[in-house]
């Protein structure tokens, strides 16, 4: 919005807004996303992991082996928060496993993997 009051120093002209450059993730978010990734890595699942930051989303990929496609894929998108949750969990294929609006019950078939059958 600009608000001129003439052609001299009275002239006011606002700021621009500011645009959000990239979307990422909180810490909270990330220290329970390499929680999860330090346990998979003890376990033998996964070796390597990637983090993309962009305009729309962020995203975690973690790897089994480094020159393959991402065993999983952790996707933040907040533009679909008051849909089906800014939260999406992705295969290796690409498709979604889960989606959702917290990010716990997004990550629980991962962390059902990890689940071992104890026995007296």
């Amino acid at each position: 919005m600009t608000v001129s009051t003439g052609d001299g120093p009275g002239t006011v002209v606002a700021f621009p807004r500011a645009v959000a450059a990239q979307v990422a993730f909180d810490r909270a978010e990330l220290m329970r996303i390499l929680d999860l990734y330090g346990r998979m890595v003890a376990a033998g699942l996964w070796r390597d992991y990637a983090i993309s930051f962009d305009r729309e989303a962020a995203s975690f990929s973690a790897y089994k082996r480094t020159a393959e496609r991402p065993t999983a894929r952790v996707e933040k998108r907040p533009a679909l928060r008051g849909r089906q949750g800014m939260w999406a969990l992705y295969g290796e294929a690409g498709q979604v496993l889960k989606r959702g609006h917290d990010l716990a019950g997004v990550l629980s078939p991962l962390e059902r993997k990890l689940l071992k059958i104890v026995a007296d």
